[in-house]
């Protein structure tokens, strides 16, 4: 396989699903079921050390609360990246009306909390409905888009009030399954770019009670389930 050639190579054919192990490291796809608390690079970080390869990464970054498939890349697979990177996105998660964090999910403190047992399934509808298609996003302050050269989140944490630009995104689907309380559970399908934690924070601002994200996983990437991922320890105990 040459360098040129591995570009256009169809994916399934270096990637490595549980429990199929790659005879070696020289251009492999690996899912990963990424457990929560773990940032995207932990992951990395874990695997270079577990199949004693350096070059290696990783197709569009998860939070550290947030779970599931993670698609990380070994040797020349990372010339792939792009590819995986422009597939849509499955997503299951739950949000919290009528609280708001400054980091648009539970890693943030809740800065402003109102009643919501006034809120109807007719009004989550209405609003529902607002985010179906093509629509305008801002990604969360604490994020790590650049803006000025720098990541967002450092100047979140120095106390700037910046403005994160609108981006275009596409949401193919927005389902709101269950509802406790103040928890709403929901699955969306979403092209790449879309951050959730935005979709669960102007979908509380339509709504006029604010919310953020409490839980997410990735479900899919593409026609990549996590259904078939390995866990770290899976894959540790397997190359071992």
């Amino acid at each position: 396989m040459s360098p040129a050639s591995i570009r256009d190579i169809p994916l399934r054919d270096v990637y490595y699903p549980a429990p199929r192990v790659p005879e070696g490291y020289e251009a492999a796809v690996l899912p990963i079921d990424k457990p929560r608390t773990w940032s995207s690079f932990d992951v990395i970080r874990k695997l270079r050390r577990v199949l004693e390869v350096r070059k290696m990464g990783h197709a569009g970054t998860l939070d550290p609360l947030a779970t599931g498939l993670l698609i990380v890349l070994v040797g020349r697979a990372t010339k792939l990246m792009e590819r995986f990177m422009e597939l849509p996105k499955v997503y299951a998660g739950t949000m919290r009306l009528g609280e708001v964090t400054p980091t648009y999910d539970a890693e943030g403190d809740v800065t402003h909390r109102c009643d919501v047992t006034g809120v109807t399934d007719e009004e989550l509808e209405r609003v529902r409905q607002q985010f179906l298609g093509s629509i305008e996003q801002r990604a969360p302050l604490y994020s790590a888009i650049r803006v000025e050269g720098e990541r967002l989140y450092k100047k979140a944490r120095r106390g700037e009030r910046i403005q994160p630009p609108l981006r275009s995104v596409t949401i193919e689907s927005f389902e709101l399954e269950d509802r406790r309380e103040r928890d709403v559970a929901f699955h969306v399908t979403c092209s790449k770019g879309t951050y959730i934690r935005s979709l669960a924070h102007e979908f509380g601002q339509a709504l006029g009670v604010g919310a953020h994200l409490v839980e997410l996983r990735r479900l899919a990437i593409g026609d990549f389930s996590v259904s078939e991922a390995w866990t770290v320890h899976q894959l540790e105990e397997a190359v071992a």
